[in-house]
């Protein structure tokens, strides 16, 4: 049976300098993200876009889910699986190339996790894992460019 999950988020812009968008460089960036619950996400555009870089853009936004839904479908498989893992660090990257339009898109995004695990006899079950977190990963299902992964498995030990 298929289930309907909702979410609902505002996106309010906070960059009115007084004069709104009356030219390209009159108006800045900034606006928050917020939903029921969690703390708002202040953002802007890539600095590239004229952006404040001290806030989040949506570009690492994406990056940041794709790595976030992995390793949340990577946990449910370990611990399904018997797979005690300690550890886990992504470095996520991924690339987006700008069409002469102004437009872009994403090409790729690459996740490369480190998993920690208790001991060297379930480093293969725990590598295999991946390729079920990335079958699981609902935003990766989503997105219209491919999802790679390559992960590193090591052991509390060393």
């Amino acid at each position: 049976m298929e289930a309907a999950h909702h979410y609902e988020v505002t996106v309010a812009w906070t960059g009115n300098r007084g004069t709104g968008t009356s030219g390209y460089r009159d108006y800045d960036r900034s606006h928050t993200v917020t939903a029921a619950g969690p703390a708002a996400i202040e953002g802007s555009s890539d600095p590239a876009f004229r952006g404040d870089a001290s806030r989040w853009n949506p570009e690492q936004l994406l990056v940041a889910a794709l790595s976030e839904c992995h390793l949340l479908a990577y946990l449910h498989c370990a611990a399904v699986a018997g797979v005690v893992v300690v550890d886990y660090t992504d470095t996520a990257v991924a690339t987006m190339i700008m069409h002469r339009d102004g437009g872009g898109q994403f090409t790729t995004a690459t996740l490369r996790p480190r998993v920690t695990v208790t001991t060297p006899d379930i480093v293969d079950k725990a590598l295999s894992l991946h390729d079920d977190a990335h079958r699981q990963c609902m935003i990766a299902a989503s997105v219209n460019f491919p999802v790679g992964h390559e992960p590193e498995i090591v052991t509390e030990a060393g």
